[in-house]
């Protein structure tokens, strides 16, 4: 029996993750990875690195946030408190959906979870307080390889379900899409 139910979303590899809830009177255990059950949903790496993060406030956002090549990761990302609108922006070079940009609710109550390939960029805006993120990597983060995007570059259009309150001065840096941008090569 799976744990996990696998939708495929508009843009090719991204995958939204619905995981089972087994519950009594005591509570809940849900799975959080599995990477047998997770391979046919495109899942075919170790788990390099596992990040936490915690945002306070609802409005706060961080991204758009990716890896260069060779260090280009897949990340499960999976919200554990609170609630965000969750983004992911495809940048692989001639994919049919490159720039195209798709968001799903995250909570901890809905159990959702975004599978994101390689060659895609993340970003999320927090909907409630005290809001905490879990990702999987597949790759370690390497400074060298950072790439970001801005949240509200108009070539890639993300309607954001709520006003962005709160941004790093490190995210509010990141350029606009120049139309030299031709894509990510993996």
């Amino acid at each position: 029996m799976s744990r996990f139910t696998v939708d495929n979303l508009p843009l090719s590899g991204l995958k939204r993750v619905t995981r089972q809830r087994l519950g009594d009177a005591r509570g809940f255990l849900t799975r959080l990875f599995c990477a047998d059950e997770l391979k046919a949903a495109g899942w075919d790496k170790p788990i390099a690195q596992i990040n936490h993060t915690f945002t306070e406030a609802p409005g706060t956002a961080r991204g758009l946030h990716f890896q260069h090549p060779p260090h280009a990761e897949m990340k499960l990302v999976s919200c554990i408190g609170g609630e965000v609108f969750d983004v992911a922006v495809d940048l692989r070079k001639g994919s049919p959906t490159f720039l195209k940009w798709h968001g799903e609710v995250l909570s901890a109550e809905n159990g959702v979870a975004l599978l994101i390939p390689e060659g895609f960029a993340h970003g999320f805006v927090t909907l409630s307080n005290d809001v905490e993120m879990l990702y999987c990597h597949s790759m370690p983060y390497a400074p060298e390889a950072e790439g970001g995007l801005n949240l509200h570059d108009p070539r890639i259009g993300i309607r954001w379900p709520r006003e962005i309150l709160a941004l790093s001065a490190r995210d509010a840096a990141h350029p606009m899409v120049g139309p030299e941008f031709e894509g990510v090569v993996l």
